[in-house]
């Protein structure tokens, strides 16, 4: 069950997205959902996740995605906090986010459903 301020995905660069889902799939048994060419979500891996192929939207590291179930409130509390706002609030397949940093610079989501 998704919980407000919980860390819910990770999603992971993947350049070589039939190779990266062999190699997991193989090695690990992870299980794949494909949403384009460009990216896959991964199950049956103890977090759910996924990678992005295309390079205008792969994430440099790791992005870790927080859920929430109010995506303006959580924005306006990221901001209060010190959060640096990257990417504004966008819709994705399956619901909206917004990327922030933190005071240590690093990138995170926060997400929410449809």
């Amino acid at each position: 069950m998704r919980e407000d301020g919980k860390i819910d995905y990770v999603e992971l660069p993947g350049a070589d997205l039939p190779a990266t889902k062999s190699f997991y799939g193989q090695a690990f048994g992870w299980t794949f959902t494909d949403y384009g060419p460009t990216y896959a979500a991964f199950g049956d891996a103890g977090l759910d996740g996924g990678f992005q192929a295309d390079p205008a939207e792969a994430p440099a590291a790791p992005l870790v995605v927080i859920f929430t179930t109010d995506i303006e409130a959580m924005l306006a509390k990221v901001s209060a906090a010190g959060g640096a706002i990257v990417k504004p609030i966008f819709s994705f397949p399956g619901g909206r986010r917004f990327h922030f940093r933190d005071p240590s610079g690093n990138e995170l989501a926060v997400f929410t459903e449809d």
